[in-house]
């Protein structure tokens, strides 16, 4: 799902993200209550009405925004209070409160409410929030009266017992689909891959899992690998918008000097209309100077790139080689980080 926190995913348009093939979504609870706010939105028809999408949203409960602003927030069992980043207003975000207004919103698909914790954290201040949560979820789904499908969240850091725990007690709630919160929060790598492997086998077959907040085209695929359906991430629009672009060959900078008369497309095996039409140098050029078309160009090629690597994936699922498919995928993706550890060791001799 491209991320659209503020009803519209930056630096392009709906009408392009349906031409490359997205038909969901995901906006941010917490940013669409402080602007334009939610009573807006429903009387604009809902949030595919008010941003002119014609197909499926989902809205996060904004648990990760509350509690990222540490200094602008207190949180207590019943609810949390905290400061607008705007004007510096009071607001009561309760596990009630947030399902209401995500109703309002009308997405398709809208989270529990929930307690994300830094890392590292102790398993002590990790199990007080995984309970947290937990009872919020189960107020969320007692405040829930639509048919949007209310998604639980599962919490409890990087810590076995909790992460198990945790798990089994959101799937006992019986939500329609189930998401993984709480990684890519600055945990290792590696850290998060034990995260899947604890949780995924204890989630049904039958239902949906969100992996929230991922990731990196290597990290789709090793999630995947490991039973996820969903995911979400702001890095190929912010990548994009800074001049990282995803290439066949794997990520690189358009704003390096090797690009400076590199006349041809930046990924020659992308079918995007920023590779068919405009060439590296161009694009490094618009970078170089500030033009707001480079972050335009560059954010629709990310988006492009992340949703054939989604496509290739379902297919290889459907054809039964997704082992295939993730190591030549990757064995060319890797490419380009051997070629620039080749030019690093020549500069350094």
């Amino acid at each position: 799902m491209p991320v659209g926190t503020q009803a519209t995913v930056k630096a392009t348009t709906q009408e392009e993200l349906q031409e490359i093939g997205f038909r969901i979504v995901l906006g941010n609870t917490y940013h669409l209550y402080l602007r334009p706010g939610h009573e807006i939105i429903r009387a604009a028809g809902g949030i595919q009405k008010f941003m002119s999408w014609p197909f499926a949203v989902l809205t996060d409960s904004g648990g990760f925004q509350v509690f990222s602003l540490e200094r602008l927030r207190i949180v207590e069992d019943r609810e949390v209070v905290f400061k607008s980043y705007i004007d510096g207003s009071t607001h009561v975000f309760s596990p009630e409160r947030v399902v209401a207004i995500q109703e309002a919103i009308g997405a398709d698909i809208i989270m529990a409410f929930d307690e994300c914790t830094d890392y590292p954290v102790s398993h002590e201040r990790a199990e007080v929030s995984m309970e947290r949560t937990h009872d919020w979820a189960a107020r969320c789904k007692t405040a829930h009266v639509t048919d949007q499908a209310l998604f639980g969240i599962i919490q409890g850091s990087t810590y076995e017992d909790l992460r198990r725990t945790s798990a089994r007690t959101i799937v006992g709630l019986d939500f329609p689909g189930i998401a993984i919160g709480g990684v890519s929060v600055g945990e290792p790598k590696q850290a998060m891959l034990d995260v899947l492997e604890w949780t995924v086998p204890e989630l049904p077959r039958d239902k949906p899992r969100y992996l929230m907040g991922v990731g990196t085209p290597e990290d789709l695929l090793d999630a995947v690998w490991r039973g996820i359906d969903m995911f979400d991430c702001v890095l190929p629009t912010r990548l994009g918008r800074n001049g990282s672009l995803y290439t066949t060959y794997g990520r690189i900078n358009i704003k390096n000097a090797r690009f400076a008369e590199d006349f041809g497309p930046v990924d020659p095996e992308c079918g995007c209309k920023t590779c068919q039409n405009y060439t590296a140098a161009y694009l490094r050029h618009l970078h170089m100077a500030g033009e707001m078309l480079a972050a335009r160009l560059a954010t629709y090629h990310n988006l492009y790139f992340y949703h054939k690597l989604m496509d290739g994936i379902r297919l290889a699922i459907e054809q039964d080689r997704l082992k295939l498919f993730r190591r030549e995928f990757l064995n060319k993706y890797r490419m380009h980080r051997a070629h620039v550890a080749e030019d690093e060791a020549r500069q350094e001799c």
